[in-house]
């Protein structure tokens, strides 16, 4: 039976949270091998002078442990 760990990302874009989620996504296949979903558990974004500068989310990746 197999059994999955979860860790949490964090990524930002000054694009979109689109772009943002692919990010931290495309960095988390570099380093986590077996992954299997992710949930965005969180959206926030930086403003300054009135305009949105970059783009956050918080995700939990979630990959399966070798044996």
């Amino acid at each position: 039976m197999p059994v999955a760990r979860v860790t949490e990302i964090i990524a930002g874009s000054k694009k979109s949270f689109d772009d943002a989620v692919k990010v931290g996504f495309e960095r988390a296949t570099k380093t986590l091998r077996g992954i299997t979903g992710f949930k965005v558990k969180e959206m926030k974004a930086s403003v300054e002078k009135n305009k949105i500068v970059e783009y956050r989310v918080k995700m939990d990746v979630i990959f399966l442990l070798e044996d």
